[in-house]
């Protein structure tokens, strides 16, 4: 028999009315703003009643540098939320937005696999509720603004040279990575080079993601720096007189969505900053809401845990006053394999020795994870070709490296199938095992701070960066911002920056290209190797085979 596609999977869920699905959390249909019948948002006024309730636990799930054989970390996300509720808990999910740019490009959507799925899957992986829409026209406005600014008389002498804010666009275009604006004359304004970045790596994206009220979001958006002047001086967002609008396009954006799982238990959906060119987390409003109203609240962190995970805990957790207290670490045997030298083409053959010769770039993971001081468990997601001398193997190896690994077959059995894990990670969240810690102290130098987490989790002899660049990190240090957490743009396929070098590498150095200041949303972007923040399309990218069939449903999308 066929297997059935995640889109034919979504497509025949029984939703209930999202009301229903609010008031097993407590909200009331008063505090939900119905975008139809199968998505809200979550009123500001009602997130600001929950403040004095105790906090529920957080599960972090995070993964191994991510294969072409898949692995699963979202699907794992909702089976495991979907697995707490089956077993009697009351638990909600908080995962990250879709972007446009990877659905119709390489990376695909979302939402989930299988029989763990967020839906409506179809509206997530798209427009949703139109917060992304909202952060690229408040990013834009601001951008505007500056060379509008510039236009009419520049009266805070912006040097031209040193705008360093650039425009976004929800979409891969590596034709406007650089670009020449203001052509055509002395009505068009001052020409000047400049570029667009992807959507989810705007500041605004990350501010949003940190914010804890709107409030805070007009302060933050006030401090960021967009350009210099001809001395060297900060301009920033608030000179420009830009905040006040910027929050007012943002206004509806900043509220938590709430949709539901394919077994209709709560899902939070909110923020999409990737992992491997942002801090790759959901948006703080949305986990903190959440652990208000759950006991126990599962979310996950983007790509594998040497960018997702460092960031959570060294970013969102820092930012937040967050404290996980368990870790759930996704892998495959598929992709043990593929880090033991197998191709794609020959991961269905058993291959027991591959697999052993992949597991340390699992083992790598675990060890970082530990370094957090929070328990670790591994998740093995279940493929149907995997065979029992392989899943030993990595249970074997897992035992060895001081933690758990359990084989979960929600794709295929949804909550059902990862009972297991859940009842397993209850009582490693019970047990107060966590004695979480950062990686780094606030008082560290920048510099060291970027050399903390190449040495310690890409495990790296050092980093390589010219005078420049350590120049322009005291600079920043002598201005006030030396407390700043780091926020490492890198590939995420390697714990280097050579996206081919697979397992646990040693003997590599970090070259950090360029850093800049995210004084917002707080922290200090490094763009390591080639990593670029606006991607390019594949030579065929998804959106050629995305098309209505006749019955005006999506094709090719999933």
């Amino acid at each position: 028999m066929a297997v059935k596609t995640d889109i034919q999977i979504a497509r025949e869920a029984i939703k209930q009315p999202i009301q229903d699905v609010g008031a097993r959390l407590g909200i009331g249909a008063v505090d939900m703003l119905p975008y139809g019948h199968d998505k809200a948002k979550i009123s500001q006024s009602f997130i600001s009643g929950l403040q004095d309730r105790p906090n529920g636990k957080l599960i972090l799930v995070t993964a191994i540098n991510p294969t072409p054989a898949g692995e699963g970390k979202t699907t794992t996300t909702v089976g495991l939320g979907d697995g707490l509720n089956r077993i009697g808990k009351k638990a909600a999910i908080c995962i990250r937005e879709a972007s446009l740019g990877p659905n119709f490009g390489m990376k695909g959507g979302a939402a989930g696999g299988g029989y763990a799925q967020v839906v409506p899957m179809e509206d997530m992986n798209l427009h949703f509720t139109g917060d992304f829409h909202a952060i690229t026209s408040a990013h834009n406005l601001l951008s505007a603004m500056i060379d509008n600014h510039i236009y009419w008389g520049n009266a805070l002498d912006i040097d031209l040279r040193r705008v360093v804010w650039r425009r976004v666009l929800d979409m891969n275009d590596r034709a406007l990575r650089d670009v020449v604006t203001s052509l055509g004359g002395v009505a068009n304004g001052f020409a000047r080079q400049t570029g667009f970045d992807i959507t989810v790596a705007s500041e605004v994206m990350a501010i949003l993601c940190l914010a804890r009220d709107l409030k805070d979001l007009e302060k933050r958006l006030g401090d960021m720096i967009v350009a210099y002047t001809r001395d060297k001086q900060p301009v920033y967002c608030r000179d420009l007189k830009a905040d006040g609008a910027m929050t007012v396009l943002l206004k509806d954006a900043m509220q938590p969505n709430l949709v539901q799982t394919l077994e209709n238990n709560p899902a939070f959906v909110h923020g999409g900053p990737f992992a491997n060119i942002a801090h790759g987390c959901n948006s703080v409003i949305a986990t903190t809401t959440a652990l208000k109203l759950a006991d126990y609240v599962v979310t996950e962190a983007g790509f594998g845990a040497d960018l997702g995970a460092e960031k959570f805990m060294n970013i969102k957790c820092r930012k937040a006053g967050l404290s996980p207290s368990a870790v759930v670490l996704v892998a495959t045997v598929r992709a043990m394999k593929m880090n033991g030298g197998v191709a794609k083409a020959d991961l269905g053959a058993e291959n027991v020795t591959a697999v052993q010769d992949g597991c340390p770039n699992l083992g790598r993971h675990i060890a970082n994870l530990q370094g957090f001081g929070v328990p670790v468990i591994v998740a093995i997601n279940h493929f149907s070709g995997d065979t029992e001398a392989e899943v030993q193997a990595v249970r074997d190896y897992v035992a060895q490296q001081g933690a758990e690994a359990v084989l979960c077959k929600h794709w295929a059995d949804g909550g059902a199938g990862i009972e297991e894990l859940a009842h397993k990670v209850v009582a490693l969240a019970d047990s107060d095992q966590a004695d979480f810690r950062t990686l780094y102290p606030d008082e560290m130098p920048l510099f060291d701070k970027i050399e903390t987490i190449a040495t310690r989790i890409y495990h790296a002899d050092g980093v390589a960066a010219d005078g420049k660049i350590r120049a322009q990190l005291k600079e920043w240090e002598d201005q006030g911002y030396g407390h700043l957490p780091i926020c490492i743009a890198k590939t995420q396929y390697s714990f280097t920056t050579d996206p081919n070098r697979r397992g646990a590498p040693t003997g590599h150095t970090l070259p950090v290209r360029e850093v800049r200041l995210s004084a917002g949303a707080g922290f200090v972007v490094a763009i390591c190797g080639e990593i670029m923040t606006m991607p390019g399309l594949p030579r065929h990218p998804a959106s050629e085979t995305i098309r209505l069939d006749s019955d005006g449903q999506i094709e090719g999308l999933f």
